[in-house]
């Protein structure tokens, strides 16, 4: 349980299991951890269920885990652990045969939408599988050595990514927000415009007016949590207890989840829902700076978890006491003007390349549409034809009819 935990948050996969509790010197309560295992978080990854299910097997098999147990982060991070994968039992191995086959067939069958939507051409399923880094392609049936080591390599890689790509998602965002502001006011008159003006500014300053935001990770900080959230006296305040009450699954460590939730009494200082000045996205990525600030403070390993030790030893620190003020967003800008005007000029030109497909599919519409009319005037013309000819037909036939009736009747009256 606690290496998929691990997987799913550390981007250097350190795998700080349940069973190597004992080699951490950290007091943990052993009814804690007899609880039922907690269903995990989703990594964001789009093969987060392989990974999960992969590594959920792998866990029940007794020599991997007494493997896992001595092995160090950076002898897993170059494949060693993988190797382990010949010495686990045999039902484990078939299970796991059993997730790639439906793994492959889930690529393929999202591969073949695709194929779908853009038009049916014939497509190279195999190269198209290798795009798909986190698993051996070459032998689609079985579960190898080298299927355990791309995924452990591949989810290290991408786990490592997720959170600068949610900082360029959200930079994207506020440039594209800032972008419709500007072409919406351009459709404004000048009495309009200056309406318009005020009423932003007026929103700036309202969201700005908020009650002053704590560092995250200091003595302020945190004794705040302590009396609104715990309840508890201000000068009471202990770190250990504090840690304890913090590490809510209790496993002895407070993982990135857990410590962002003790920050949401400073979001709610800055951020309301109701609240036409605050926008919501904008409080997730306040959220997210702030996690990666104690971390990058407070997480002297780099695994993405926080032990007890490195939280005692962080509060032995003098920024902990006397920290520098928070900057937040608003003083921070998520971009610079340089950056807004080449997001501007991106947008131009791909405005500019739709609308030159647009002229190019308006162009091949009218050619349909005049060689339709072609068509339907030579049907018509075709339909013409057969009519006047299949009525000279019946005419002809009509006189022939009445020629040959008249002899009839002649013969019969002589």
């Amino acid at each position: 349980m606690l290496w998929s935990k691990a997987v799913c948050r550390c981007p250097v996969l350190v795998l700080s299991l349940w069973f190597c509790v004992e080699a951490v010197p950290i007091a943990v309560d052993k009814t804690k951890l007899e609880t039922p295992e907690q269903k995990l978080e989703d990594t964001g990854l789009h093969y987060d269920r392989y990974l999960r299910e992969v590594i959920d097997f792998l866990e029940k098999d007794q020599h991997f885990r007494e493997k896992l147990h001595n092995t160090d982060m950076e002898d897993i991070k170059q494949g060693k652990l993988a190797k382990e994968l010949d010495f686990v039992g045999h039902h484990v191995r078939t299970k796991l045969d059993e997730l790639k086959r439906q793994e492959v067939n889930r690529l393929r069958t999202l591969i073949k939408a695709k194929q779908d939507v853009e038009g049916g051409h014939e497509m190279n399923h195999k190269a198209l599988l290798m795009q798909f880094e986190y698993m051996n392609h070459m032998n689609p049936h079985t579960f190898e050595v080298e299927d355990l080591d791309k995924l452990i390599k591949s989810a290290t890689s991408d786990l490592e990514n997720y959170d600068k790509d949610r900082h360029e998602e959200f930079k994207r965002y506020e440039m594209m927000k800032e972008h419709k502001r500007k072409e919406h006011m351009k459709n404004l008159d000048k009495e309009q415009r200056k309406d318009e003006e005020q009423h932003y500014e007026e929103l700036r300053k309202k969201h700005a007016n908020h009650p002053k935001i704590n560092h995250p990770g200091s003595q302020d900080q945190l004794k705040e949590v302590w009396k609104e959230s715990d309840g508890l006296d201000p000068n009471d305040f202990d770190p250990k207890t504090f840690f304890k009450l913090h590490d809510t699954n209790g496993d002895g460590y407070i993982d990135q989840q857990e410590l962002e939730a003790l920050f949401t009494k400073e979001l709610e200082k800055m951020y309301s829902p109701n609240l036409e000045e605050d926008d919501m996205t904008e409080m997730e990525e306040e959220r997210l700076r702030m996690r990666e600030h104690v971390m990058n403070e407070v997480d002297t390993n780099k695994d993405r978890l926080v032990s007890l030790d490195e939280f005692l030893m962080s509060t032995n620190k003098k920024e902990f006491k006397e920290p520098d003020s928070w900057e937040t967003l608003e003083q921070a800008p998520a971009y610079t003007d340089e950056e807004m005007k080449l997001f501007e000029e991106q947008l131009a030109q791909e405005e500019s390349n739709l609308n030159q497909k647009n002229v190019e599919l308006q162009k091949q519409k009218e050619e349909l549409e005049r060689q339709q009319e072609q068509l339907n005037a030579q049907k018509a013309e075709l339909q013409q034809v057969t009519y006047i000819d299949a009525s000279g037909r019946q005419s002809e036939n009509l006189t022939r009819g009445g020629g040959g009736g008249g002899g009839v009747e002649e013969e019969e009256s002589s």
